[in-house]
């Protein structure tokens, strides 16, 4: 196919997009996307996808995989991002904050209630029962998230070296999530394609947004992310909880490439063993939890700020971490798009780029692979033991610990996910149900 040929086809499709939608109609329909995007990314991404492109015909295909691609590049929930770019294309900034805010705002308010619900009614016994099912629910999801990212991610014989090298750093020496994307995406940048060359790539569009325009975008934006994180430091002091969730989870914001899948392992690390905010049954509780909802599954961190809070400070603390960590989470998202969407068709024909790209998406499946691990630990075991050699650190399960009500519910999710293609929502109402019903049975 010639250069020309490729360009007609992008004006035919062009030609066939809709007109810009009212500022109402983009209301509606985020909010309908919001109360929908169940499924987590590649759920999300199919369904923004269906609704944009196929139904709506606000974007191309190519603009549209042109987008997913640039936030795939940005830290933080690519799904969201994607839906505040699509809002800012069609409707400019104002719109790009309707879609990012409709997005994500059904999920985290359902968060806050079943983390609510948890603090108040979680050491209950059947609740406590129901969660032994959603466990074992989300070690399956999470099994089936690694095959999806492995199928997409792993093309290249050096993207299987990169995973493996990824997997052994986090699992074995312990080395920090934020240095394994960053040796990666070095890696990746300077790592010939072993299926194109530089010949092979599309001249790079250019883009008339001036440096003046985008270093004021970012000035403003990072302020509006910033300014209220550092009045809460300036006026409680810097050991305060929420000052501490303010700091961790901007940082969190900054590194976490890959979605909340990658980022989880050391996330639970931090929270669990260094802030102590949470133990390793909360964290995969919150986890079940964020999976029944709505939204990017990084609301996760809702739960885990919300308990940090109550810890600190009762039920007015818990609401006021909850909120602190949302936009410590989210705020930055709309500083990535709106500082680096007038960039996207010229970033998505930069070769390196698409390397290091590729690059950390290949780590991202060894890390998830590790994430795997640690989750089948702490479900399948009731306890484990950390052995040291030098600077390797493996954690090993107590094999007479092994929980065999929790091993038959994994395997019985593991059959509903794979076996008969069921979705999250039913793996996970399956697991809780099961599980209350043994609990009633042996009670």
């Amino acid at each position: 196919m010639t250069g020309e040929t490729v360009q007609d086809n992008q004006t035919t499709a062009d030609a066939n997009l809709a007109s810009p939608p009212s500022f109402g109609e983009l209301i509606a329909t985020w909010a309908r996307i919001g109360l929908l995007s169940f499924g987590g990314p590649a759920g999300q991404i199919a369904l923004m996808h269906r609704t944009i492109v196929d139904e709506k015909r606000w974007l191309s295909e190519a603009q549209y995989l042109s987008a997913l691609n640039f936030c795939m590049l940005l830290p933080g929930p690519e799904a969201m991002q994607l839906a505040t770019y699509v809002g800012w294309r069609t409707h400019g900034v104002a719109g790009g904050i309707a879609a990012g805010l409709l997005f994500v705002i059904p999920g985290a308010a359902v968060v806050l209630a079943l983390s609510s619900i948890y603090v108040a009614f979680g050491a209950v016994p059947a609740v406590a029962a129901i969660f032994v099912g959603v466990k074992a629910a989300v070690l399956a999801i999470v099994i089936d998230a690694l095959l999806k990212v492995a199928r997409r991610a792993l093309r290249l014989q050096s993207d299987w070296l990169i995973a493996a090298a990824a997997f052994v750093a986090i699992f074995v020496f312990k080395v920090p999530f934020p240095l394994i994307i960053l040796t990666a995406a070095f890696v990746g940048y300077f790592r010939v394609s072993a299926s194109r060359s530089e010949a092979d790539w599309a001249p790079s569009p250019a883009t008339d947004v001036g440096y003046v325009t985008t270093i004021r975008t970012i000035a403003v934006w990072g302020a509006v992310w910033l300014a209220p994180l550092a009045a809460i430091v300036l006026s409680l002091g810097s050991n305060h909880v929420l000052s501490q969730a303010g700091w961790f989870f901007s940082k969190l914001a900054v590194v976490t490439f890959g979605g909340a899948y990658a980022v989880l392992a050391y996330m639970a690390q931090e929270v669990v063993q260094n802030y102590e905010w949470l133990t390793p049954g909360e964290m995969l509780d919150g986890l079940g939890l964020a999976e029944t909802t709505p939204g990017p599954l990084i609301l996760v961190l809702e739960f885990v700020g919300f308990i940090a809070g109550f810890r600190d400070g009762g039920w007015p603390m818990a609401f006021a971490a909850a909120l602190v960590t949302l936009w410590a989470t989210f705020a930055p998202c709309f500083l990535w798009i709106f500082a680096g969407a007038p960039y996207v068709e010229w970033l998505n024909a930069q070769p390196k780029l698409k390397g290091a790209l590729s690059a950390v998406t290949a780590a991202v499946v060894g890390v998830i692979l590790n994430l795997s691990v640690w989750f089948g630990l702490n479900v399948l075991f009731k306890s484990a033991q950390t052995v040291r050699l030098g600077p390797v650190s493996i954690e090993l399960p107590q094999t007479a610990s092994l929980d065999g009500v929790a091993l038959g519910l994994a395997g019985i999710a593991v059959m509903l996910m794979f076996g008969l293609k069921r979705g999250v929502l039913t793996t996970l109402g399956v697991g809780a149900a099961l599980a209350l019903g043994w609990h009633a049975a042996v009670a």
